[in-house]
């Protein structure tokens, strides 16, 4: 199949299958007649992998290493996929049924206790850590970790709210040069939020800013909030660490 039919099939766009033959992630072989690259049944496969890995959180860079591995094992990947995206499912449905009864009761249809309105919420994985720790270190993303733990479920919903009003603020001053004043101020609101959970250095923010943009997870998580944001994030971090770091 060619890339474009292999893209019209999957529902992934042609520039993602390039990206993937250029990182060396999914390399089609190249007809010898014709001159296009062609996907076989093995590169279906092998993407039907990636796609797997993709949904559970997996980087590209660490699917790249698993798929690559020689002691990787196909029916082995299917069942720990399989058994995660269950789990996955679960919680979800908890989700799901959580804000069904918070329909229910904004309409003053039911009551709900505090603890109800918060099940399904999982704060205990981070699918980031690994990154983080390669990082920072092992000290300061412990040290994080062990913070969020002590936090009650109330404390850990103020957290997550404190977090989406910080991306909305830097999503209306976007289009401004990243060296404003406003977006310098908005950027050390977050910096300063993120050292409230634990101890990142001005090194480490600034490498945080370059991951929004070079992790495609991140990239697409902070541009729900408005197209480009990542990559404004990512000036706006760069400056402040670069005005501040003899401060």
């Amino acid at each position: 199949m060619k890339v474009k039919e292999v893209a019209d099939l999957v529902g992934i766009s042609v520039r993602t299958l390039h990206y993937y033959d250029e990182i060396g992630l999914l390399v089609p072989e190249k007809n010898a007649e014709s001159g296009y690259r062609e996907y076989s049944e093995e590169n279906l496969e092998t993407l039907q992998q990636i796609l797997f890995f993709k949904e559970l959180g997996f980087p590209l860079k660490e699917i790249k290493r698993i798929i690559n591995s020689p002691s990787f094992d196909r029916q082995k990947a299917l069942d720990a996929q399989n058994k995660m995206l269950l789990e996955k499912r679960k919680r979800l449905d908890k989700m799901i049924k959580t804000i069904g009864k918070t329909i229910q009761h904004s309409k003053g249809e039911i009551e709900m206790t505090n603890k109800e309105k918060f099940e399904g919420f999982d704060f205990s994985h981070n699918p980031y850590e690994k990154e983080a720790r390669e990082l920072w270190g092992d000290a300061a993303v412990d040290e994080a970790n062990a913070k969020i733990a002590r936090l009650s479920e109330f404390e850990k919903k103020e957290f997550a709210d404190k977090f989406n009003a910080i991306f909305k603020k830097l999503a209306a001053l976007r289009n401004l040069p990243a060296d404003s004043g406003e977006a310098q101020a908005a950027i050390e609101e977050w910096y300063l939020i993120l050292n409230e959970m634990g101890n990142y250095s001005l090194e480490a923010f600034k490498n945080l800013g370059q991951m929004y943009v070079n992790d495609e997870r991140f990239t697409e998580n902070i541009d729900k909030f408005g197209q480009g944001l990542a990559k404004f994030m990512r000036d706006a971090i760069a400056i402040y660490a670069d005005t501040n770091k003899n401060n």
